[in-house]
């Protein structure tokens, strides 16, 4: 049992990483952290300003460095952005080093869940719906290979889901 007290909460953006992964390390008396929150207190900037200055390159490598240190952190459930995995280094760290929970959410809940939030780079260029439907293509096999544990979240209210996961997990 001792990969639980590293919890890796993986999924597209909307499936509710940061909001069920408070719940998640509330209930279990672990630590909470945030990929995307470390990035911006790091480097005193929010995500689509580095997206506008640096390019997702930029971001991914940011992403990367945090990944490979927090990953190593213990009693901790860490909330990653949604496409962290498109890096094999991400991936082998975040299957290695912890148990994985993919957030399943369909794309129809990811545009209901994202339709107001313009903090999401990926979403302020063309239709939302087919870039989340592009995104999840290519995301979902990858989500699944690491996966230790796959939870959907579609119409579950974030502490449900995290109620649900803590059930499951014992």
């Amino acid at each position: 049992m001792a990969r639980l007290h590293r919890i890796f909460l993986v999924g597209p953006m909307g499936a509710g990483k940061s909001t069920i992964g408070k719940y998640l390390a509330q209930h279990l008396k672990l630590r909470f952290a945030d990929t995307d929150s470390e990035i911006e207190a790091r480097t005193g900037a929010d995500i689509p300003w580095i997206f506008d200055v640096e390019g997702e390159e930029g971001f991914r490598e940011r992403e990367q460095q945090v990944v490979e240190e927090m990953t190593n952190w213990d009693d901790i459930v860490l909330a990653t952005g949604g496409g962290v995995i498109m890096r094999s280094e991400n991936r082998q760290a975040l299957g290695a080093r912890g148990f994985v929970v993919y957030l399943y959410a369909s794309v129809e809940e990811q545009v209901r869940r994202t339709r107001r939030d313009r903090r999401r780079p990926l979403l302020q260029k063309g239709d939302p719906e087919e870039v989340l439907r592009a995104l999840m293509a290519v995301r979902d096999p990858l989500y699944r290979e690491i996966a230790d544990h796959i939870i959907e979240t579609d119409g579950c209210s974030p502490r449900t889901v995290a109620q649900r996961l803590v059930r499951e997990l014992q």
